[in-house]
Parts: C-alpha cells; sequence; structure tokens
C-alpha cells in the first residue's frame, strides 16, 4: 500500500540509502576535514558524520573498524553523485522552488501536531533546515532524472507481449494471495519502535490506545493515516502499517485469532482488536488491528487482464529506469572534476584511516 508517510520518505531521505544529504556548499562552514570536493565544492567532515550517525542511529551494534570506515566510503560516495548532480540541475535551470520545498515539507508534515514533528526531527538528529534542505536536493534529484532519463523511456506492446509469453508461469496463482496492514500496540516499552506517539507502558494503556485506534476507524479515520502515527511496530509503521502480500498458506504461520479474522475480511474492510497470546505463557503481548487492502484468487492471469499488462509495464519500465540512472550517473562523474581525499587517506593508510 503507498502512502506519503512522513517516516517512509524520511527514513528513505535520510537513512535507508542517505540519497539526498550533500550538505557541502562553498559556503559552508569548515566544520572539520575536508574530504572531497566536486567542481571544487567542499564536502566537510561534519557533514558526512551527520548523516553517518543518523545512520547507525538505530542500529543494535554500531559499525567499528573498517566496518565504519565501508560506511563513510559509501555515505561520502553518494554525497559526491548528489553533489554532482546538483550542479547538473543548475546547468538545466531545475534547481527545486521555494514553492516546491513548501508544499512538499507541508505534505510531509500536516499528518502531525507540531510537537510530534518536531520530535521526529529530534529522533532523527536533524534539524528543520537539514529537514528542507534535503527536501529541496530530492526534488531537484527527481526532476532531473525525470527530464534526462524517465521521460525518455519507452516500454512498448510488443514489449510486454514478449514478457508475458517467457514468463507465463508467473502469473499462475497457485493458491490466493492476501495484501494485509496491520496496526500493532504492545503493552511494554520498545526501544526499537520509531513511532512513540501515546505509547503504551503497560497492557491496561495498550488496551487503551488500540481501542481508541478503533474508534477512530470506525469514525472514518484512514488506516495508513493512524498506523503511521500511533502504530508501535518498526517494521510497519513508518510505511502505513503495510504488510505486503501473503500467500493463504502463509497465514497458517500466524496467530489462530489473526489468521480467522483475515480469512472473514473483505478487501478495504478492518478487523475488530484481535489479542496477540503469547502460546507458551497465554499471555497477550499486544493488540493489532488488521486490514486486508485486496485479494488474489488462484488462477491464470492472462494477458488481457489490464493489471497483468500494467504490471509488467511498470517492471520493465523500473528495471530500464535503474539501468539508465546507473549509466546517468557515469557519465555525469566523467564531465565533474571530484578529488576524494577520504579515499586516498584509507587507501595510503591501509585501512586504518577512520
Amino acid at each position: 500500500m503507498r502512502t506519503n508517510s512522513f517516516f517512509a520518505q524520511l527514513a528513505a531521505t535520510l537513512s535507508a540509502a542517505i540519497l539526498l544529504a550533500a550538505l557541502a556548499a562553498c559556503n559552508s562552514q569548515p566544520g572539520g576535514d575536508v574530504m572531497a570536493t566536486v567542481d571544487g565544492r567542499r564536502i566537510f567532515r561534519t557533514d558526512v558524520d551527520k548523516y553517518y550517525d543518523n545512520n547507525v542511529a538505530s542500529a543494535q551494534q554500531a559499525p567499528s573498524g573498517e566496518q565504519a570506515t565501508a560506511l563513510r566510503l559509501n555515505i561520502l560516495h553518494q554525497m559526491i553523485d548528489d553533489e554532482i548532480l546538483m550542479r547538473r540541475a543548475e546547468k538545466l535551470g531545475l534547481l527545486a522552488t521555494e514553492e516546491e520545498v513548501d508544499r512538499k515539507y507541508n505534505e510531509y508534515k500536516s499528518p502531525f501536531t507540531q510537537e510530534e514533528f518536531d520530535k521526529r526531527l529530534k529522533d532523527k538528529k536533524i534539524t528543520l533546515a537539514d529537514f528542507k534542505r534535503d527536501i529541496r536536493r530530492s526534488i531537484t534529484v527527481d526532476k532531473v532524472m525525470n527530464k534526462e532519463v524517465s521521460s525518455k523511456i519507452s516500454v512498448s506492446e510488443q514489449d510486454i507481449s514478449d514478457y508475458y509469453n517467457t514468463h507465463k508461469a508467473d502469473f499462475n496463482l497457485i493458491e490466493p494471495t492476501y495484501h494485509l496492514a496491520q496496526i500493532m500496540v504492545t503493552p511494554a516499552p520498545n526501544p526499537q519502535a520509531h513511532n512513540q506517539n501515546d505509547k503504551a507502558q503497560n497492557e491496561a494503556e495498550a488496551r487503551k490506545k488500540i481501542q481508541m485506534i478503533a474508534n477512530r476507524l470506525d469514525s472514518g479515520d484512514d488506516f495508513a493515516t493512524l498506523a503511521m502515527k500511533y502504530s508501535e511496530d518498526p517494521e510497519t509503521s513508518g510505511n502505513g502499517g503495510d504488510l505486503g502480500t501473503v500467500q493463504e498458506s502463509g497465514l497458517k504461520g500466524t496467530d489462530p485469532a489473526t489468521r480467522d479474522a483475515v480469512m472473514k475480511l473483505k478487501p478495504g474492510q478492518y478487523s475488530t482488536v484481535i489479542a496477540v497470546v503469547n502460546p507458551a505463557t497465554r499471555q497477550a503481548v499486544g493488540y493489532r488491528i488488521v486490514k486486508l487492502v485486496s485479494k488474489e484468487p488462484a488462477g491464470q492471469r492472462e494477458f488481457g487482464d489490464p493489471r497483468v499488462q500494467q504490471a509488467i509495464r511498470s517492471q520493465l519500465h523500473d528495471r530500464r529506469e535503474q539501468l539508465l540512472k546507473a549509466a546517468y550517473y557515469e557519465v555525469l562523474r566523467d564531465t565533474a572534476k571530484v578529488e576524494n581525499f577520504y579515499a586516498k587517506k584509507v587507501l595510503d593508510s591501509n585501512g586504518t584511516e577512520k
């Protein structure tokens, strides 16, 4: 299920890939060694460390030694690529405007109170200025890639037909599949839970919180928005509770109450509150509400099904886009003057540089 969740996009922007975080510019305040330059524009160690710290903040064990160095090299490499692309955007006149940045910022912020939003920034160890800078770079990258790469990709009807005929067996579902989402509340503190809004501290608070969520669902509130704000499952809260798809046989691995509830739902419906019980102790370990986003019956999906053709079109487009973007970055690197001082120090120190 696609959502415009703050956390999902924030994680994608700042943690999982750190794709949009090259903060260095000519007027940056030198806070440490210059780790690299791109056409004379400096990237400082303090900027790299900011995103290094953000990336390891949720790790159970921080990397050390060669792992830490490799992570910094990867972060710096991406920051160099982003700086190269920003220079290209300047030449093309595609830098994000203030209006575009403000619109996207308000979109991210709208589901939250000011206090909730500020807490998320604090948890990610970034300032509002950092966040808006990343929004600006994200929009700029998208604009450049759309103009230079995505808009030039074409997937023909013959391409789609050929793919289907070659992979026809892949469109034969041997059993029904369920696309599920959930809102989960646990009765104990969980430091791994990214979403700490109204965090339940005991079973009574957990029951009260999940009932509040159920009442809001019954009042018409959006499931994904509530999951994003209140679900305590660290794996799914950021993307609106989306659990992805599971085959019917896979439901056998879940607890009986959840399985029975899912089997009774129609697409678009959500369950009542389900108590998740530890089978060994018979104690409640949490409460969940499950939504059946969609259900696909077993059987062969024919080529004439518009959904099949769209799925193939999207897959072929995404594959080509990934390939062409990689090639585009290589071409841009060839036109830029890049000096990676940190990589040289790592090499000269035989890997002992930190």
